[in-house]
C-alpha cells in the first residue's frame, strides 16, 4: 500500500513539474511507439472490411462454407430450373450448362476465400489484435517500472539529505535499504526495457512480412480470377453452339444472310410462309397489299412466324394481314433487299427512256445482287407476275404493286413515283424472261404446291442483247406486249381508291420520295421523316 502510495505520488510530481521524470526510450522508439498505434488502426480496419468481403461463413469446413454461399444457390437454382424445362427447352439447355458452371465458380471462390482467411485475414487479425497489442501492453508495463523507479530514487534522495540532520538516529540502515530498492526498481525497469526495444526493433524489421500480407491479397486474387476466367471461357463455346444450333430464331429485323445460314433455308421463312398463304387464300383479293389490316392481327402474325409457329387455318381468311407481315419483313431488313449498293444502277436503269435499253439496265443490276438477295428477289417478284395473273379480281396491275410495294408515296412527287414504277413494274410483267423457269413456291411443303409456270407465252421471246435494233424492233412489236409504264392519270386514278396502305416502301429506295411521309424500303430500312412536312 506504502509503495503504490509513493508511486502515485511520484506520477502527480512528474505531473505538476516538481519531479525528474526519467525516459528510457531513445528517440527512434518513441517514433516506433507512435507508428505502432497508427499500424494497429490501419491493420485493424482493413481486417474488417476484407472480411465483410467474403462471401462464405468463416470458420466452417467446405461442404458447410458451399451450402451457404449465395453463388452455390444460384447454382443450384439454376440446375433446377434445367430440369424443370429439360433439355428440349433451349432455355433449360443453357440453365443447365450456367448452373454447372457457377457450381465450379463457387468451388473457385471457396477455395480462394479459404486461402485468404489463412494468408492473410488471419495475420492481419493476429497484428492488430496481438502483436502490437502485446507491445502497446509492454510499453506500459515499462512506463510503471519506470515510475517505480524514479518513486524509489526520489526516496533515497530524500532519506539522504534528511540522514545528513543531526536528530536522525541510525540513517545508514535506511538509507541503505532505500537504495536497494531503487537499485532492483532500475534493474526491473531495464530488463523491461530491453525487452520491448528488441520487441519494437522487430516489429520496424518485419514490416515488409506484414506488406506482404497484402501483395498476397493480389496475387490470390489474380489466381482465382485467372482460373475463373479459364472456367468461363471453356463455357462460352458450348453456349454459343447451342445458341447456333437452335433453329429457333427471330426473323424480323435480321439480316437476309444470318437468317438463312441458321435456318439453313434458301428463301426466307416469313417471305415463303406469306407467299405461299397469299397463293391458297390472297390471289383474288382486291386491295391486297393496298388495304392496311388489323394492328392487332398483324402484330401476332409477325410474333408467330419470328417463332416458327404458324397456323394456317387462322389467318387464311385474313390475306391483308398476311400480307402486311410479308411487307413488315422486307421493310425491317437491317440491308434491304435490293440492296444500298446498286441504288444507283436501278436509278439510272428506270431513267432510260429505251424500253429494251431499260430492260438490260435492270437484267445488270439483278445480276450483281448477292446470292441471297437474288434467290429471294426472284421468289418475290415470280409470285407478284403471278398475282397480276388475278388482276382483274384484285385490281392489282403491274403498275399498282409498283406503286404499293415500291414507295409510300403522296401526289407532291408524282414524277419520282414514275421512277420507282419504271423499276419495278418491268420487272414484274417480264419476270420469266428476268428469271427464267418455274418455281417452286411451297418448299417446305406446309402450305400446298403451287408452282409457278410461264403465265404468259409473249414473255419467252423477249429480245436477245444481240439482235441489232432493226431486228428487235421487229420482234418487239410483233411478239411482244408494249410495257405498261404508269402515266399520271393511273397514278392519280390509284391514289383515289379507298383502302390505300401507304405505311411502308418494301422495294426502292426512301430518296426517291424526297418530301415524302415517312416510308420504308428495301434500300433504306429505316424510315425518314424529312423536314417542312
Amino acid at each position: 500500500m506504502k509503495k503504490q502510495f509513493n508511486r502515485m505520488r511520484q506520477l502527480a510530481n512528474q505531473t505538476v513539474g516538481r519531479a525528474e521524470k526519467t525516459e528510457v526510450l531513445s528517440e527512434d522508439l518513441l517514433q516506433v511507439e507512435k507508428r505502432l498505434d497508427l499500424v494497429k488502426q490501419v491493420s485493424h480496419s482493413t481486417h474488417k472490411k476484407l472480411t465483410a468481403c467474403l462471401q462464405g461463413q468463416q470458420g466452417t469446413d467446405v461442404e458447410k462454407r458451399s451450402k451457404k454461399l449465395p453463388l452455390t444457390i444460384l447454382a443450384q437454382c439454376m440446375v433446377e430450373g434445367a430440369a424443370v424445362l429439360g433439355d428440349d427447352s433451349l432455355l433449360g439447355k443453357m440453365l443447365k450448362l450456367c448452373g454447372e458452371t457457377e457450381e465450379k465458380l463457387a468451388q473457385e471462390l471457396i477455395q480462394f476465400e479459404f486461402q485468404i482467411e489463412r494468408d492473410v485475414v488471419e495475420p492481419l487479425y493476429v497484428l492488430a489484435e496481438v502483436d502490437i497489442p502485446n507491445i502497446q501492453k509492454q510499453r506500459k508495463h515499462l512506463a510503471k517500472l519506470v515510475l517505480d523507479m524514479d518513486s524509489a530514487r526520489t526516496r533515497f534522495h530524500q532519506s539522504s539529505k534528511s540522514s545528513s540532520h543531526p536528530s536522525t538516529l541510525q540513517p545508514g540502515a535506511k538509507s541503505e535499504s532505500l537504495r536497494e530498492e531503487m537499485e532492483e526498481a532500475a534493474n526491473r525497469m531495464e530488463i523491461c526495457r530491453d525487452q520491448l526495444s528488441a520487441d519494437m526493433y522487430s516489429f520496424v524489421a518485419k514490416e515488409i512480412d506484414y506488406a506482404n500480407y497484402f501483395q498476397t491479397l493480389i496475387e490470390t486474387q489474380a489466381e482465382y480470377h485467372r482460373k475463373s476466367l479459364e472456367i468461363l471461357h471453356s463455357i462460352l463455346p458450348q453456349i454459343k453452339a447451342h445458341q447456333e444450333a437452335w433453329v429457333e430464331k427471330p426473323s424480323f429485323g435480321k439480316s437476309l444472310e444470318e437468317h438463312l445460314n441458321i435456318s439453313g433455308r434458301e428463301i426466307a421463312f416469313p417471305i415463303e410462309a406469306c407467299v405461299t398463304m397469299l397463293l391458297e387464300c390472297g390471289m383474288q383479293e382486291e386491295g391486297l397489299f393496298r388495304v392496311a389490316p388489323s394492328a392487332s392481327k398483324l402484330k401476332k402474325l409477325k410474333a408467330s412466324l419470328d417463332c416458327g409457329v404458324l397456323d394456317v387455318q387462322e389467318y387464311s381468311s385474313d390475306p391483308h394481314a398476311i400480307a402486311g407481315a410479308l411487307k413488315s419483313y422486307l421493310r425491317e431488313l437491317p440491308e434491304p433487299l435490293m440492296t444500298t449498293e446498286l441504288y444507283d444502277e436501278w436509278i439510272q436503269a428506270s431513267n432510260i427512256q429505251d424500253m429494251d435499253k431499260r430492260l438490260q439496265a435492270l437484267m445488270s443490276a439483278c445480276e450483281k445482287l448477292p446470292t441471297d438477295n437474288l434467290n429471294n428477289f426472284r421468289y418475290l417478284i415470280k409470285f407478284l407476275a403471278k398475282l397480276s395473273e388475278y388482276q382483274d379480281a384484285n385490281k392489282m396491275t403491274p403498275g399498282n404493286m409498283a406503286i404499293v410495294l415500291g414507295s409510300c408515296c403522296s401526289s407532291m412527287m408524282t414524277t419520282l413515283s414514275l421512277q420507282i414504277v419504271g423499276i419495278i413494274e418491268p420487272i414484274i410483267q417480264h419476270a420469266d424472261w428476268f428469271f427464267p423457269g418455274d418455281i417452286e413456291f411451297n418448299l417446305t411443303g406446309s402450305y400446298g404446291s403451287p408452282i409457278h409456270t410461264n403465265h404468259n407465252s409473249n414473255y419467252s421471246s423477249m429480245p436477245s442483247p444481240d439482235m441489232d435494233q432493226s431486228e428487235r424492233k421487229q420482234q418487239h412489236d410483233q411478239s411482244r406486249r408494249p410495257l405498261s409504264v404508269a402515266t399520271d392519270n393511273m397514278m392519280l386514278e390509284f391514289y383515289k381508291k379507298d383502302g390505300y396502305d401507304a405505311s411502308c416502301v418494301l422495294l426502292l429506295p426512301t430518296s426517291l420520295t424526297l418530301f415524302h411521309f415517312p416510308c420504308f424500303s428495301l434500300f433504306s430500312s429505316r424510315p425518314r421523316l424529312l423536314a417542312g412536312i
